[in-house]
């Protein structure tokens, strides 16, 4: 059993550090991850199972290039703004209180784009499964999750 001695009980959310790195994709697709900040909530309990982020996007940011998870179920809350969710159905426009639910293995790529004049603020949970693979159906990327990882190819399996 882990000992929680050092670790908080309950904090406000936005005192959380913003996530140091703020992509690990590579370098070409990491700059267009510019005006999203993410807070890791959850490992600031010591919860390894999942993660929680509460995530900000500025005017014109993405969370994430469009993907889909092999083995990863994914959920976002949204607070603050109307993020426009885009999957393979097309694009939904979110409000605060909307929440949106994405299932591995489904292949329906998704992410989330702020087309608005104001921050939008949500809050993205995902289990983190060992072997997870990432499908990115508009860019020649795909990634593997290994030892806590990820593991960024092209397409053909060429590395980055």
């Amino acid at each position: 059993m882990k000992s929680n001695h050092l670790l908080p009980v309950a904090i406000e959310a936005l005192s959380a550090s913003i996530r140091t790195v703020p992509s690990n994709y590579p370098q070409e697709f990491a700059k267009r991850m510019h005006g999203r900040e993410k807070r890791p909530l959850g490992s600031l309990f010591g919860i390894d199972n999942f993660g929680v982020n509460l995530t900000m996007l500025l005017p014109g940011a993405i969370s994430a290039l469009r993907h889909g998870h092999s083995r990863q179920d994914e959920f976002v809350y949204v607070l603050q703004g109307t993020p426009t969710l885009r999957t393979d159905e097309g694009d939904t426009l979110l409000a605060p209180g909307m929440c949106a639910g994405f299932p591995a293995r489904t292949g329906n790529g998704h992410q989330l784009l702020n087309l608005s004049n104001e921050e939008c603020v949500y809050l993205e949970v995902g289990d983190r499964s060992s072997g997870d693979e990432v499908y990115y159906p508009d860019d020649d990327l795909q990634a593997i999750l290994l030892d806590g990882r990820w593991q960024f190819t092209h397409k053909d399996g060429t590395p980055y």
